[in-house]
């Protein structure tokens, strides 16, 4: 069973992503780069911008990734709100920000109201702010 979730631990760590991928093409980028500025030929240059162009596919397949989650989060929210809050309350929540939904995903339902009340009021702004405010935690352990 994983370990109980709060704000300090509950960034995930994708280990082949954060690990192995983005380091061994920051490596392949940094090779390439100094292989051109030692000795400047066409097919350096080639490599370096194949390089660049690789580190770019990978972040934008992470980005992707990342917004994908963000559009289920916000559905899966929005239906929470409804099923927890007041309808006024859910309509006020359902128009925030992607950030704060995807903040709020953390609390429980027993805080949901408050939180959101907080948010609507200006209290809460961040995603930061929104996450420390969370007294009871609601774990999500399957966000890459």
């Amino acid at each position: 069973m994983p370990e109980s979730q709060n704000y300090r631990n509950h960034t995930r760590w994708f280990p082949l992503v954060h690990f192995a991928i983005f380091p061994l093409l920051a490596v392949n980028l940094v090779w390439a780069t100094v292989c051109v500025v030692l000795e400047f030929e066409w097919f350096r240059v080639q490599y370096l911008v194949l390089s660049i162009a690789v580190v770019l596919l990978s972040f934008a397949a992470r980005l992707q990734a990342l917004r994908a989650q963000d559009r289920l989060i916000r559905l899966e929210e929005r239906l929470r709100y409804k099923a927890v809050l007041t309808p006024e309350l859910a309509a006020k929540a359902s128009e925030f920000r992607v950030g704060q939904i995807v903040a709020l995903r953390f609390a429980s339902d027993a805080e949901l109201s408050g939180l959101v009340d907080d948010i609507a009021a200006g209290k809460l702004v961040s995603q930061k702010e929104i996450k420390m405010a969370i007294k009871n935690w609601r774990a999500d352990h399957f966000r890459v």
